[in-house]
């Protein structure tokens, strides 16, 4: 059997071709780039909740945070969060996550938290989701929970992405700041943005949830099944 290694390299390799053969390869947002003069900004706040792994998922949080604010998103470019995040092996601290189906421990964990935050923050702007998973399994209560049911956005070094389009025809730049036990996201551009609302409709089936996801003006998103 091929090792967990050499399957996420051979991942990796494949999403590279077919980048390359799609033309996306040559359309990921850049970091080093000059300042763009941003004027207005949308603004996401979400609660960091304290469990056994809260240090190290503060640690990685904070990390992700720096990558992420590096990076200019011009029009029609396209934000990848682990073009920009790299390896989660690299640097970052063992955490608790969700892989199938189950709790583990796994280098990064807690950047769920992260990718989340900016699909949801993705929505109320009306960028394009190109790419999206949600987690498979609803672990939460709602005392627990950080985010609505249904914004979340569950990524999968080698295998599952989140990929966010500047749709719009100006520069857009994601600014993160962990502040205690708060996680701050800001969505800067030269233009206005016009802040849109995002309804979260979850209905309760024999051990599963029904989540649909519309926006105010009843136009539907996607409707997704979790186990519970």
């Amino acid at each position: 059997m091929l090792s967990k290694n050499i399957k996420i390299r051979l991942k990796l390799f494949l999403r590279f071709c077919l980048d390359l053969w799609s033309g996306v390869l040559f359309k990921f947002a850049k970091k080093g780039r000059l300042a763009a003069d941003f004027k207005y900004s949308l603004v996401l706040t979400q609660e960091i909740k304290r469990n056994e792994n809260f240090d190290s998922k503060i640690q990685n949080l904070s990390l992700a945070a720096e990558k992420i604010n590096q990076f200019v998103i011009l029009p029609n470019e396209i934000f990848s969060f682990w073009k920009i995040i790299g390896n989660p092996n690299i640097g970052f601290s063992k955490g608790r996550t969700i892989r199938n189906g189950k709790i583990v421990t796994e280098s990064g964990g807690g950047l769920c938290q992260a990718s989340g935050i900016l699909h949801q923050l993705s929505l109320i702007a009306a960028l394009k989701v190109l790419e999206r998973y949600n987690h498979s399994v609803d672990i939460y209560t709602e005392a627990t929970r950080f985010c609505p049911l249904g914004s979340d956005a569950t990524v999968v070094y080698g295998y599952k992405d989140l990929r966010i389009k500047n749709n719009f025809n100006f520069p857009i730049a994601f600014q993160m700041k962990v502040i205690d036990h708060q996680l701050e996201l800001q969505l800067l551009s030269t233009e206005k943005i016009n802040e849109k609302t995002i309804n979260y409709l979850v209905e309760k089936l024999e051990g599963k949830k029904l989540v649909i996801v519309s926006d105010e003006s009843g136009e539907l998103y996607r409707s997704e099944y979790l186990d519970i």
